[in-house]
């Protein structure tokens, strides 16, 4: 029962941190975190013990947080900047597990080597929290920013096999390098191979769910969560390292798709987000859990007469300087080798500012926290034997963690740009393009209309002119005023009047007034030369002379009211619909933009439905809403497609059609009332 309750604490505690995260975005995420597990720890009554098994710790926490980081990589960019990222990952990490650990072993002698050289492994990797958090705040440069999320996948699987052997070494009390160095080629190489593996395996049975009919979202979202557990307890079970294994499944992508259609895209969406939520609570509870633990830790510690309460700080600030140290040298001289390479020797201050960027952004969090966590009380057990300043090591290594965050946090922004706003030029050509491609899928439905579903298909269409409209005025386009098409609709009806005329399908009065409203329409519009306005002036005196003659010829005699409006309506239909022939013409004709075709089409239907269509029955509007939900669907459909398009065309970036087919995924769930 005090588990549970724990663990509700440790739940509420995330969302308080949720909530402050966007009152003072300024701090760090981990540091709101860490604050608030420090207060839980100051008001309880009694002490917050972990007693968890520290290969419970690992699979609980670091196979799932390392799958989630993984399996979202861009397997491209980690292949286009592999050299400096496997430098970092592993070449940095078992460096700094050296130095660290032969530093902190002659520092403080009462911490054996292979311990000391655990606690360096452990501070090797950096946290995917911190780097997220720090990128909204500063201009991290790009290459920096994706060395860094490629180090942050690889370089935790490198520290933890790591900090495995020096744990190890420090159980046995005896250490072959020889020995260590194949241990860990075995390891390392046979979660390689073993996660290769079980993701392909992964793959096919994705693949025969989905050809027998089991390919629901809940299947599929279940099946990626058990993933990482699985394949970490199975690796560790055959003596690979899990932790590996599971880095190389996420990296394979298993439970991806090439396809685009919406149900994929729905199961992606649904997938996503269970996701999101987890990596986002496990990451809160390990810092709330080092908040909790740091009164306690910094107690024992602080109250241990064989070290100074000012040796402790002291440590603490020469191992963060240390450790700063190595991964600046190490980044600086990596990206002076590459100028060199590329011939740009003439300023070293770029390379060196970016250096200085890499190595402060480094910041240590979870991955590190649940590495400390994972360290054994005991050594062995006949005899008992305590594992050698534990205590010690793990107020070490949060007193580094919480100086790197603050580091990152607090001086980082001071020597990296803030971040650009997005060009305005960049953002007003994507909406445009977003716009034409509403356009153009509102065209393709229109030219679905039939008789029968005619009201489904303008309901469909409605809904895209209205994002049309928001997206332009949400972004202040100028919309198009050609009035070239409007035009050429208004010659359309005045042709159909005047052909009416001539075969007396119409009075003369009535095709005069409404010929006049033609003209001033496209005086409105055009804004007629003084030939086009003498032309139409010539059109309605011939107009008007041939109604004179008419009636003084053939002694007509005047309409009546009801008669004058029923001809009006007439004419009016018969114009429109002979306009509407014209127009739909053009919906297949590429000179014409097919969003504004579409949309003419549209008003001229409307004013036909208006004057001739009766009024539908409540059968017929629930069955054309139904109908209309399906033209929707269809519409997300083309949209996706559109999208495609548009990036493999390249006029859109991979982050833009990502954000672009995830709103799609969503208007679909919420067209068919899943959110």
């Amino acid at each position: 029962m005090e588990t549970l309750l724990l663990a509700l604490l440790l739940l509420a505690a995330v969302l308080v941190s949720a909530v402050l995260d966007q009152i003072i975005p300024k701090i760090s995420l981990p540091l709101v975190q860490i604050a608030i597990g420090v207060v839980i720890a100051l008001f309880m009554s009694g002490e917050i013990n972990i007693k968890l098994d520290p290969e419970l710790f690992l699979v609980l926490f670091i196979a799932p947080l390392l799958y989630d980081e993984t399996k979202s990589a861009d397997v491209a960019t980690l292949w286009r900047l592999k050299k400096p990222i496997l430098s970092l990952a592993i070449g940095l990490v078992l460096v700094t597990a050296l130095i660290i650990g032969f530093a902190v072993n002659a520092l403080i002698p009462s911490i054996p080597l292979a311990a000391a050289i655990a606690l360096g492994a452990a501070l090797g990797p950096t946290d995917a929290v911190a780097v997220s958090s720090l990128s909204k705040v500063v201009a991290i440069p790009d290459r920096q920013k994706r060395i860094l999320q490629g180090e942050l996948l690889l370089n935790d699987a490198s520290g933890i096999v790591s900090f495995q052997f020096a744990i190890a070494a420090v159980s046995t009390g005896a250490f072959s390098l020889m020995h260590a160095t194949g241990d860990f080629l075995l390891e390392f190489c046979g979660g390689l191979v073993l996660g290769a593996l079980l993701g392909l395996l992964g793959k096919l049975l994705l693949g025969r769910a989905a050809r027998i009919g089991v390919d629901n979202t809940t299947f599929h979202t279940l099946f990626d969560l058990s993933t990482p557990f699985i394949i970490y307890l199975f690796a560790d079970h055959i003596g690979v390292s899990g932790v590996i294994a599971v880095v190389t499944a996420g990296l394979m992508s298993i439970t991806s798709t090439n396809d685009a259609g919406p149900a994929v895209s729905k199961m992606n969406i649904v997938s996503s987000s269970v996701w999101k939520v987890l990596a986002f609570a496990l990451n809160g509870v390990v810092f709330v859990l080092l908040g909790t633990q740091l009164p306690r830790a910094m107690q024992r510690t602080w109250d241990d007469v064989t070290i100074s309460n000012v040796s402790l700080i002291l440590y603490v600030a020469l191992i963060t300087i240390i450790l700063l140290g190595i991964r600046f040298i190490w980044t600086a001289a990596m990206e002076l080798l590459r100028w060199r390479k590329e011939g740009r020797t003439r300023n070293v201050k770029l390379p060196l500012r970016d250096a200085l960027i890499t190595t402060l952004s480094g910041a240590k969090g979870t991955i590190t926290l649940s590495i400390l966590f994972s360290i054994p009380f005991y050594v062995s057990t006949n005899p008992v034997m305590l594992f050698p300043q534990r205590n010690l090591i793990i107020f070490l290594a949060c007193g580094v963690i919480l100086c790197t965050l603050l580091i990152s946090t607090f001086v980082v922004p001071l020597i990296a740009p803030k971040p650009k706003q997005p060009d305005t030029e960049v953002v007003e050509q994507e909406t445009k393009l977003v716009v034409d491609m509403l356009g153009a899928v509102m065209a393709e439905l229109t030219a679905l209309q039939t008789a029968e579903n005619r009201i489904a298909v303008q309901k469909a269409t409605s809904s895209y002119r209205t994002r049309i409209a928001k997206l332009v005025s949400e972004h202040g386009l100028e919309e198009d005023s050609d009035p070239t098409l409007k035009i050429m609709a208004l010659h359309w009806q005045r042709e159909k009047v005047e052909e009416m005329l001539n075969q007396d399908e119409t009075d003369p009065g009535t095709a005069r007034r409404y010929l006049d409203r033609l003209a001033e329409a496209e005086v409105l519009l055009a804004d007629a030369s003084l030939v086009q306005a003498l032309d139409s002036a010539w059109r309605r005196s011939r107009l008007l002379s041939k109604q004179v003659t008419q009636a003084i010829g053939h002694h007509i005699p005047a309409l009546t009211d009801e008669q004058k409006q029923d001809a009006w309506r007439h004419v009016q239909i018969e114009a429109h619909k002979y306009a509407l022939e014209h127009l739909t013409e053009l919906l297949s004709d590429p000179h014409y933009p097919s969003g504004e075709v579409s949309d003419l089409v549209m008003q001229y239907q409307h004013t036909c439905n208006v004057f001739s269509a009766t009024p539908p029955s409540l059968t017929a509007i629930a069955r054309a809403d139904n109908d209309a939900a399906t033209f929707l669907l269809m519409g997300y459909q083309m949209e996706l497609e559109r999208i495609q398009e548009l990036y493999e065309d390249e006029l859109i970036t991979r982050d833009t059609a990502k954000r672009l087919r995830n709103n799609v995924a969503l208007m679909r769930m919420d067209s068919e009332g899943v959110i």
